[in-house]
């Protein structure tokens, strides 16, 4: 199957989870998760999309990072022909606005941008548990990030329906894996 047949296929199956209890149950979970491991415990600023419903919910994952006195910086998407995104210093005050793409993101211009972050919370459709290879909604827009900024730790949630034990899709050399999955039942780290 190639990546546009499979981005198709993962959405629908996310949105058909997206109103069930069992992915609340794991969106739970999966905050519990992250929220007890010593890459969240020893990164102060932290870097995360604000999610569509057929991801994984980060509204509580942002709130809990607050709490924690964590600097949260919220991806950006331009529109330009490179794809480029930054990450904008996200606090409970920021204005949003809604992206092209559906996403919440900071709208205020003189909101800081900090792209040298201490982890990088990425989103996607599927990920492959042996190999950490992700599947994206296909802009290219965080493989180009990531591989602007290496040093940053990456981490992905991954509900029940994101994992697949294998790449079942064509991965690219531009494509990068992620260091550590975690999934409602384990941490996998890469």
């Amino acid at each position: 199957m190639n990546k546009k047949e499979l981005r198709k296929q993962q959405i629908e199956k996310l949105r058909d989870f997206a109103d069930n209890k069992e992915k609340d149950r794991e969106d739970e979970l999966l905050l519990d998760q992250i929220m007890n491991t010593e890459l969240l415990k020893n990164s102060q600023t932290i870097g995360v999309t604000s999610s569509l419903p057929v991801e994984v919910d980060t509204s509580k994952l942002i709130a809990c990072l607050w709490d924690e006195g964590k600097d949260v910086y919220l991806a950006k998407a331009h529109n330009d022909a490179n794809h480029s995104q930054d990450f904008l210093h996200y606090t409970y005050k920021s204005k949003l606005e809604k992206s092209k793409f559906g996403i919440e993101e900071v709208s205020d211009l003189d909101a800081q941008i900090n792209d040298d972050l201490d982890l990088v919370i990425v989103p996607g459709l599927a990920f492959a548990l042996d190999t950490h290879e992700r599947l994206g909604f296909g802009g290219g827009y965080y493989d180009r990030f990531l591989a602007k900024h290496p040093d940053s730790k990456t981490v992905a949630l991954v509900n029940s329906k994101m994992a697949f034990p294998t790449a079942s899709w064509k991965v690219e050399k531009t494509d990068t894996p992620i260091q550590t999955i975690i999934t409602p039942k384990q941490i996998l780290r890469g």
